[in-house]
This record gives structure tokens, C-alpha cells and sequence, in this order.
């Protein structure tokens, strides 16, 4: 959700900027020069993470995002005693009731939000565009240095820094500050009639100084930070963070320029500085090229560097490198939180059985989105249509009610024998809701009060014990006792209702048995052909619209069982009718279950 991606990258630059700020001050003294401006890099990174593919983030062993659920092996051996009434057929067995849900339209939020992000976006980008062709303006205007003599001092900068790459060296009566820019070829110009009012040392420490911009790649840093300024236009931190970060980076390449000084050129090399303020004291910045005069605020800055300047000595390097390291673990640790708020639980990555076929049955789906689920016992095979559909979490509905019914039988609620609620006499839009129910007419009906009950006696702490304990979806009751399971947030993915049939089904769970049989009496739909097909039906209406289908379940045969789970999603016609239509039409073409 692009929403949730903005916010992402907004919790994770501010905190970032923040903590770099923090250590920056806390621990000036105890960082070079070089390393205070590389410390912003790690802010770079940072704020690549929230568009790092979540395939890359391996965030079930950074952070524990989630759960997954596991197909547990346990005993092949059915269920006995699980016929229903006649051991034949429920009558009506297929009954979808569902009541629509109340929600928030936030896709017209999330298109709110967007489109005023690209609109900055667009903004800032055409300022970024007005910057480039101003320095295309600046190219056309270049003249060669045609004077031998500052060739060869430029030349022999060019030595004292190795660096061999074939730069022009031009001047411009479109600049007042030295400035270096271009990264397929690379220039540095001087302002025009320079050597009017620059004497060699001047020009010498010019060439050293925007030698040592390309020397460290401060040019395609420039286009780095350009393109997270467009990205991150909305937070003003990033804003502050860069202009620190070009700061910083202005101050690094002082440093590096009197490292190559004796101490006698110090005082000179900061006049050459200061005589461009004089030249030039109205300060024109280009955010994509690297330019040696600055703000009053900034080069005030730096002359009181440069008139207190040291060389590193080991310690102070060694401490540098640790401080960056101990910056770089902190970043690191941002990833699982870009990981969690980006799948937010809602996808099952740990799928990963052996034999998985994928199958083409879109000609059943016709204009659904969904997916379809289908493991066979014997062959220890599952075959899916739409794998990525297919481990997508979303909201279960009525087919929780399965596991509600589990679990409200362990806690002793209600038991095998003993299970029918009383009416309360309140009105629900189904008659067949409106009288005494027992465990099978509530499964059979879906019967929402009962299961609402059953929640409410148990308390969320005890259903979220027992969730976790089946390892069921993204395993999140935050929704609250009305309506966790209902649109809200609990969800999980076919695939996991698959496994997790399988694993009830099996007995790998702790649960007694007597209760696992009640849960699979009430599930029992009809019989044919000895074949029997249980299933639950869950059907998620929102605002009117039922928006979210499900049909989940097995077939008993003599020979094998099969589970399957089909899933739905359409903007108005996604039930659980039109989920288990589709079901029986593709369990009968497979010969598995006649319709």
C-alpha cells in the first residue's frame, strides 16, 4: 500500500537523521572530519531500505515479523465416528450467511496521499531538471585553459591525487565559484579571467580541493541525494540531513586538501576560500555539482576547521571507524521494521513443500481474482492455481469458525455433549439465527452470535494463546473480540488453511480428540459415491458488498483424502456460494468429488 510505504520511509529517515545528529554530537571530538561525512552515507542506505523487494529482506531471521505455519506431519489415520445425523448428508448444507461490515473507503485515501506525493515529486523534480540544464548552459559556455602553465599545475594535482581519468579543465563566465560537475565526463571550471585575481598558490589549492570531490565520488553522490530529495521531498529532516551531509562533505575535502599542505600553506589555503566570498558574495548553489564556495554561515564553518586543523592520529581513525560501525549495526536493525510495516504479516513466505504443481485454472475463475489449494494425502503433492494469490493472507470470515469451535471446546465452554446456547431473543437478519443453537446447526448456519460467544467467554488472551499455539495465519487479535476475524485483522492465506486442515485432520495439534471430532461432525456437508466432502464456507461483506469468498475443507475417500481451500476477491460479487461452486466444479472435473 503506497500509504504505508510512505510512512515507512518517513519513520525510517527521521529516525536515522536523528540518531546520526545525535552521534555527531555526542561524539564530535572522537570523529575525523572524513568520517562525519561518512556517516550520511549510511543514510543513504537507509533510505533505500523501505524500497528493498520484500523477496530481499529475510526478515523470519532478523525479526521475528511472524509465524509461519508448518505443515506438521502426524498419523495418516482418519477421524473415526464422523458421520452427522444419518451419517449421510446436513440438509442445506450449503448455507452462506454473512453480514456486511462496516469500513473506511481508504483507497480514496491512499490516492489522496499519492497524489499529492507525486505532485511534490513532480515539483522537485523539475527544479532537479532546472539544475541540470543550468550546468548544460555552463557547459556551452566553457573556454579551455589555453595558458601552459596552469595545465601543468593542473596536471600535477592531478598526480599528487592519482588520478588518471582525463578531465577537462575550462573556464566560464557563467560561474563565480570554482565548481566540479559530470559523470560521464567530468569538468572543472574555473570563473572567467581567474588568473587576474588568483595567484598560483590560490589556483593549486582550487585543483586540490575539486580534485578531491571527484577523487571521492561526490559526484554521483550529488545525483544520490538529488533523487532522495525527490523521494523524500515531504520530510523536512531529510532536507536538514543533506544539507549537513554537503556541509560535512565541503569540510572532509578541506581536510583532505591540508593533509597534502605543509603547515605553512594552511592560512593560505583558507584565504583562497575567503577571496571568493569577497568575488562572489551572493552564493548561486547547484545541487549536482560539487562548488568550493559556499553560504557565510558555511564557510565560517569551515575556516574555523581549517584554523584548528590536526592530522588524524591512529586512535582518532580507529575510534571513527567504530563509531561508523556502531552507525551502520543501527541502520542495519531498520530492516526487519521496513520488512514488517511493508508485508504487514500479510503475506506466508515459508512455503516450501517438495511437490507443488501449479495448474492453470483460470477458465473457473473467470474475472475473480483468487486462487485454489489442493493437497493429496497419498501423493504428498499439492497442486495451485496462482501460487502468489495463494499466499496472500487475507481475512478468514466464517471459516475461523472451525478453529472458534476448537478452541471453545478446549477451554471446556462447551463440550461434545453439551453445546447449545440459548437464544437471547435479539433479532438477526437470518430466522434460522433466531433460535437455540448446538455446535452443528452453528457450523452448519454460520451462526455468527454463537461463535461471538464463545470468543467473549474465552477472552482475547486465551484465543491468542490458542492461536499461537496452531501457528493460525498472522495470528493478530488486535481487532478486538467483535471482529478480529471478520475484515479485520486476523488473516491467513489458503495455503495455511490447507496445512492447517491437514494438521487438525492428522491430530498434530494437542487437542482431544472428542473435540476434534465434534468440530469434524459439524463440518460434514454431504456424502456421494463413498466419497464425503466437509467444508466451511466464509463470505466478507463490506459496506454492502461481499468482497471475499471462501470454500475450505476435505473429501474422504477409501483410499485418500484431499484438502482443499478456494479463495475469492471481486469489488461486489466474492462470496462463499460462488468459492464453493467453483470448488465442486474443479474437484468433479479432477474425479476427485461429483458434483
Amino acid at each position: 500500500m503506497f500509504i504505508t510505504t510512505l510512512i515507512t520511509g518517513f519513520i525510517i529517515s527521521s529516525i536515522t537523521v536523528g540518531f546520526i545528529l545525535l552521534i555527531k554530537k555526542l561524539f564530535q571530538k572522537h570523529l575525523s572530519a572524513k568520517w562525519q561525512y561518512n556517516l550520511w552515507y549510511l543514510l543513504l542506505v537507509a533510505l533505500a531500505i523501505p524500497f528493498i523487494p520484500s523477496r530481499f529482506i529475510p526478515a523470519g531471521n532478523l525479526f521475528n515479523a511472524f509465524t509461519g505455519s508448518q505443515s506438521i506431519e502426524g498419523s495418516p489415520d482418519s477421524i473415526n465416528n464422523t458421520t452427522s445425523g444419518n451419517g449421510v448428508t446436513n440438509a442445506n448444507w450449503l448455507q452462506d450467511f454473512s453480514v456486511t461490515v462496516t469500513q473506511t473507503n481508504t483507497e480514496l485515501l491512499n490516492e489522496i496521499v499519492a497524489g499529492i506525493w507525486i505532485a511534490g515529486a513532480i515539483v522537485f523534480t523539475g527544479l532537479s531538471i532546472h539544475a541540470w540544464l543550468n550546468l548544460k548552459g555552463i557547459k556551452r559556455s566553457i573556454s579551455q585553459v589555453e595558458n601552459k602553465d596552469i595545465l601543468d599545475l593542473f596536471k600535477t594535482s592531478k598526480q599528487q591525487l592519482n588520478i588518471s581519468k582525463n578531465i577537462l579543465l575550462g573556464v566560464s563566465d557563467e560561474v563565480r565559484s570554482p565548481l566540479t560537475f559530470g559523470l560521464r565526463r567530468t569538468f572543472v571550471i574555473l570563473p572567467a579571467n581567474f588568473e587576474e585575481w588568483l595567484s598560483k598558490d590560490n589556483i593549486k589549492h582550487i585543483f586540490l580541493h575539486e580534485l578531491n570531490h571527484y577523487k571521492y565520488k561526490d559526484i554521483p553522490t550529488n545525483y544520490l541525494m538529488v533523487f532522495f530529495q525527490i523521494i523524500y521531498w515531504f520530510n523536512p529532516l531529510v532536507w536538514i540531513a543533506f544539507k549537513e551531509m554537503r556541509q560535512d562533505r565541503e569540510i572532509a575535502c578541506d581536510y583532505a586538501v591540508l593533509t597534502s599542505l605543509d603547515d605553512q600553506s594552511y592560512k593560505k589555503y583558507g584565504k583562497t576560500i575567503i577571496h571568493f566570498i569577497d568575488k562572489s558574495p551572493s552564493h548561486k548553489y547547484n545541487k549536482l555539482a560539487n562548488q568550493l564556495n559556499g553560504s557565510k554561515k558555511q564557510i565560517k564553518k569551515r575556516i574555523i576547521e581549517i584554523a584548528s586543523f590536526k592530522e588524524d592520529s591512529k586512535l582518532l581513525h580507529a575510534k571513527s571507524i567504530g563509531i561508523f560501525l556502531l552507525v551502520g549495526i543501527f541502520v542495519v536493525t531498520q530492516i526487519p521494521l521496513a520488512s514488517v510495516m511493508a508485508n504487514d504479516n500479510n503475506r506466508y513466505t515459508t512455503f516450501n513443500h517438495e511437490q507443488t504443481n501449479e495448474e492453470d485454472l483460470s477458465a473457473y475463475f473467470q474475472n475473480y481474482d483468487g486462487s485454489f489449494v489442493l493437497y493429496d494425502m497419498q501423493e504428498d503433492a499439492y497442486h495451485i492455481y496462482d501460487k502468489d494469490q495463494s499466499t496472500l493472507r487475507i481475512s478468514p470470515d466464517s471459516t475461523y469458525k472451525i478453529y472458534s469451535a476448537l478452541f471453545g471446546l478446549e477451554e471446556n465452554i462447551i463440550t461434545p455433549e453439551q453445546n447449545t446456547i440459548e437464544w437471547d431473543g435479539t433479532e438477526h437478519p437470518y430466522d434460522q439465527w433466531n433460535e437455540d443453537q448446538n455446535l452443528e446447526t452453528a457450523l452448519n448456519r454460520s451462526v455468527n452470535w454463537y461463535f461471538k460467544q464463545l470468543d467473549q467467554k474465552m477472552g482475547l488472551d486465551s484465543i491468542q494463546s490458542n492461536l499461537n499455539q496452531i501457528h493460525y495465519g498472522n495470528q493478530d487479535v488486535s481487532g478486538g473480540l467483535e471482529q478480529y476475524w471478520l475484515e479485520s485483522t486476523l488473516k491467513i492465506s489458503p495455503v495455511e488453511q490447507v496445512e492447517l486442515l491437514q494438521s487438525l485432520y492428522n491430530k498434530s495439534f494437542d487437542f482431544q480428540e472428542a473435540h476434534i471430532v465434534a468440530v469434524k461432525n459439524g463440518l460434514q456437508m454431504e456424502e456421494k459415491n463413498g466419497a464425503t466432502l466437509y467444508g466451511k464456507t466464509g463470505t466478507g461483506n463490506v459496506n454492502g458488498k461481499d468482497i471475499n469468498g471462501w470454500f475450505i475443507g476435505f473429501v474422504e475417500t477409501e483410499t485418500n483424502t484431499y484438502f482443499f481451500a478456494t479463495n475469492l476477491q471481486d469489488e461486489d460479487n466474492a462470496s462463499g456460494s460462488v468459492a464453493t461452486e467453483i470448488t465442486l466444479a474443479i474437484l468433479n472435473d479432477k474425479q476427485i468429488y461429483d458434483e
